[in-house]
């Protein structure tokens, strides 16, 4: 039912063909996904919005489509992914284009929640794809279907034009069609899963949802989602952010501040790609030491702010400012999110090797706290801004927060060195062989 051979990635074939047009529709997705990152600049102007109340409301879909990704991966690996994307794909679109009728800020954020749907795609694509390739090609298919975070910078650069040409109306009404016509093309061009398509032959009935929950006792499950949390949250969170920060920082109109992060957003999305490639070479585990390292140092750079000193030297006082440019941030911001890209591939790569069962629901809970990064951490962006009055506050955060991430996953590393050989069990033969492989944990 799988196949190793690199045709498989052609759309001449089934494999292939779930691969590309799920890799494409999860791309329209996202870009729904994340439609408020540029529509929602001009309803805070509209409706006057505080930044917390902006962050909230860019914040909304993601947390709906953050909490769907846990039960729809249960549905993908129950009633297969080829039937729950496509009503996923259709129910986001009927949401989007009635917003619409939104006239005052609770009425925004009720459509917000309808929107998130979107975002619930990706437990099941995650699911769905990884069923057609065997283990040894599953970093690279679904690093390359993850790299449908492109979506976010679609809608960061086409987003602006349209929305000072026709309003922002009209680009939910064009992105909702879009998502519509892109499920129908789904249906019709894919096929369903080898272990659907075997279930069927056979019979066999679906796990019980009491055993799909079961993996959710191990603790590795919940490390692995706070992984995601930074590595995916962090991603969404600045990709929705950034044209507010660089509007507010730096004083760029709204087209040049959607055009930067969609820059941002193209190169963090595209490398997830060759994340999972290189999670397949090196191991997930290295991948992700590299991640968090130089997140670390980027994040604690960008969070200097501004500052004036006086020294007292030896004719009088000195004065000197300190201030990131515009294009130093730009540099930094880009190797954050390259970073982010490849360690958000590694850590399915993690699920796919350990959980080959249920990456549906492992995915989905994975997915489910990687998107409610992307939820609370925009609002936490806000909250921190109007309470400091310091626009780097927000690299602060995610300084603290990946410098945490870094000390557990090397405790736990180290932790699983020294029990290598204490234990015969599944899961610790499967660390062993992963350690001696240079690779993940």
């Amino acid at each position: 039912m799988r196949t190793q051979e690199s045709s498989v990635l052609t759309v001449s074939t089934p494999e292939g063909r779930a691969l590309w047009v799920s890799t494409f529709a999860f791309t329209a997705c996202f870009a729904v996904w994340t439609i408020f990152a540029i529509i929602g600049l001009r309803i805070k102007d509209q409706l006057g919005l505080t930044e917390a109340e902006f962050g909230l409301l860019a914040g909304t879909p993601i947390l709906t489509g953050s909490l769907a990704r846990i039960f729809l991966g249960i549905w993908t690996d129950r009633y297969g992914g080829r039937l729950v994307f496509t009503v996923n794909m259709l129910a986001a679109s009927v949401a989007t284009a009635l917003l619409i009728f939104a006239q005052t800020y609770p009425q925004m954020l009720l459509a917000a929640l309808g929107i998130g749907l979107a975002g619930g795609s990706f437990a099941v694509g995650i699911a769905y794809v990884s069923r057609f390739f065997q283990q040894g090609q599953q970093g690279t298919v679904l690093g390359i279907f993850g790299a449908g975070n492109v979506g976010a910078a679609v809608t960061k650069f086409l987003a602006p034009f349209a929305l000072v040409a026709w309003g922002w109306h009209t680009v939910a009404l064009i992105w909702a069609a879009v998502l519509a016509v892109i499920a129908v093309i789904f249906w019709l061009t894919t096929t369903d899963d080898p272990i659907m398509v075997e279930r069927r032959r056979t019979g066999e009935a679906p796990k019980a949802y009491a055993m799909e929950l079961a993996t959710l006792k191990d603790i590795r499950v919940w490390r692995f989602a706070m992984y995601y949390f930074f590595t995916f949250g962090a991603f969404v969170a600045l990709a929705l952010w950034l044209p507010r920060y660089l509007i507010g920082v730096y004083g760029f109109d709204i087209e040049t501040a959607g055009m930067v992060a969609a820059a941002y957003s193209i190169p963090a999305s595209i490398f997830r790609a060759y994340g999972g490639v290189l999670s397949d070479r090196i191991g997930a585990r290295t991948v992700m030491y590299w991640c968090f390292g130089v997140a670390a140092i980027a994040t604690f750079v960008l969070s200097l702010p501004p500052t004036d000193y006086v020294m007292h030297g030896t004719h009088g006082p000195v004065s000197a400012h300190f201030e990131i440019s515009p294009l130093v941030f730009i540099g930094m911001t880009f190797v954050l999110g390259f970073f982010m890209s490849i360690g958000k591939a590694a850590v399915y790569k993690h699920i796919a090797t350990y959980y080959p069962d249920n990456v549906g629901s492992v995915g989905g809970l994975v997915g489910m706290i990687g998107g409610l990064g992307g939820f609370i951490l925009p609002i936490a962006f806000g909250f921190l801004a109007q309470a400091t009055e310091l626009w780097t506050s927000c690299f602060m955060l995610l300084f603290v927060i990946v410098v945490s991430l870094f000390v557990w996953m090397h405790i736990s590393v180290r932790r699983i060195g020294r029990s290598a050989n204490a234990s015969t069990s599944q899961s610790d033969v499967a660390d062993t062989h992963l350690a001696h492989a240079g690779g993940r944990a």
